[in-house]
């Protein structure tokens, strides 16, 4: 079984969440963790898709929100596009193809803040590929910049570790 994980980052706290779940699918799935800058637009050799991005102004980034975080990062962003333009440039994807979602966001009521995780499903599901779970959100801080809350890292792994064994118990 072999994953790609797509993430977009602007402090690096997306792209810890991607690592943290690939670090919980092995071994049980092969998982290739990519900046969505250097992500394929072609899926044809991955079984499961799992696509990761912050929470911008109630949903998926767009290019004013990532110059936004751009200008607040000290150090610059780590990731120049978006999962937003990602999805929609993908070649027809493969039939079968399986899909989570998570995002990065303050830890407040999800109709207060948003999730990018659910809007990438929801463009996931538009271009026919199927999201096997609710999407997923781990939390940041307020400090300037974000960073991860605490124990947001062991649990990426423990839901890359029950995506992982969702994904070889079915036949």
């Amino acid at each position: 079984m072999r994953a790609l994980i797509v993430y977009e980052s602007m402090f690096g706290n997306t792209e810890a969440v991607a690592k943290a779940v690939a670090g919980g699918m092995a071994p049980e799935v092969s998982a290739k963790v990519v900046n969505v800058d250097d992500a394929p637009g072609d899926l044809a050799e991955f079984d499961l898709l799992v696509v990761g991005g912050p929470t911008h102004v109630h949903g998926m980034s767009r290019p004013a929100t990532r110059k936004s975080a751009a200008e607040q990062a000290k150090d610059g962003v780590c990731s120049r596009g978006g999962v937003r333009e990602w999805i929609a440039s993908l070649k027809p994807v493969p039939a079968g193809l399986l899909a989570v979602t998570f995002d990065t966001r303050l830890d407040k009521p999800r109709w207060l803040v948003g999730s990018a995780a659910a809007g990438a499903a929801k463009a996931l599901e538009r271009r026919h590929v199927r999201i096997i779970c609710k999407p997923e959100s781990f939390f940041v801080t307020t400090a300037e910049p974000p960073a991860l809350a605490g124990g947001e890292r062991e649990r990426a792994w423990g839901w890359g570790t029950a995506i992982a064994a969702e994904m070889t118990a079915k036949p």
